[in-house]
């Protein structure tokens, strides 16, 4: 599988910059404190303005079965993932945080709510940051004793570029970029929090760098309750720092 070095093969990039102002989604209407600082066209004028969008990947969920529930309703944090969520609020705590906002599912809105508390402000929820979808939902998918001991699912295999057992990797990258670009237009000159999964964080972080979205899942730099905080002045992406307040975990291990 690809490391994570940046690749010369960018055919899954767009011809401009993921970072330029034509990336810029216009905000919602309200919020005069940033109005300065934002032009009639939803971009962020003053190139010296730093705001900043934590992308949030959930705490540990309760789990018993082992499956992939993908985004399969009812499955909430385990008393470890509310402890995680507990420690990135804590972590957040005197950060300006003027925005969190989660995807749908009950893990990521149970991971926001503790920093959205923290702050004065309510969880608003974005579609854009849900789980990948994935065909193998609802089933244990560990080599041995899985599903992929069937032959009846090794079709769904065929292809781990696009990939063809989920949603294709750049339509991942594409809905996460527009959530990112959203809040950071609403936040200009503050700092967001989106709440995601880590599939779409990471997808999301091989785009920006440049690097392909294809890639060994064992790799993944984004343990639970991680944070990947986008730097951006004005309209510009100037750096990704991860961090990890809740502490390491294998992402070799379900809890997706």
């Amino acid at each position: 599988m690809s490391s994570d070095q940046p690749d010369s093969d960018m055919r899954e990039l767009p011809d401009t910059p993921v970072d330029s102002a034509e990336a810029a989604v216009t905000s919602d209407a309200g919020a005069p404190e940033q109005s300065s600082a934002i032009d009639e066209s939803g971009i962020v004028a003053d190139d010296t303005v730093e705001t900043i969008v934590h992308v949030l990947r959930h705490g540990e969920v309760h789990n018993p079965k082992g499956i992939l529930y993908g985004r399969l309703p009812g499955f909430s944090l385990s008393v470890t993932g509310r402890s995680q969520a507990g420690a990135v609020a804590r972590s957040l705590a005197d950060h300006d945080i003027a925005l969190v906002i989660a995807s749908p599912l009950q893990r990521a809105q149970e991971t926001a709510e503790p920093i959205a508390r923290r702050h004065g402000l309510l969880v608003r929820t974005d579609e854009n940051l849900i789980e990948a979808g994935n065909t193998f939902e609802g089933l244990r998918v560990s080599v041995g004793d899985g599903a992929l001991r069937k032959p009846r699912h090794w079709w769904k295999l065929r292809d781990p570029f696009t990939p063809s057992w989920g949603e294709p990797y750049l339509q991942i990258a594409h809905r996460m970029l527009a959530a990112v670009n959203k809040a950071r237009v609403e936040a200009a000159g503050h700092e967001a929090v989106l709440v995601s999964h880590q599939l779409p964080v990471w997808t999301l972080r091989r785009f920006l760098q440049g690097q392909r979205l294809w890639h060994d899942p064992r790799q993944r730099q984004c343990s639970l309750a991680s944070l990947t905080s986008l730097v951006y002045q004005g309209d510009t992406l100037v750096d990704i720092v991860y961090s990890e307040p809740a502490g390491g975990s294998d992402p070799t291990v379900h809890g997706a």
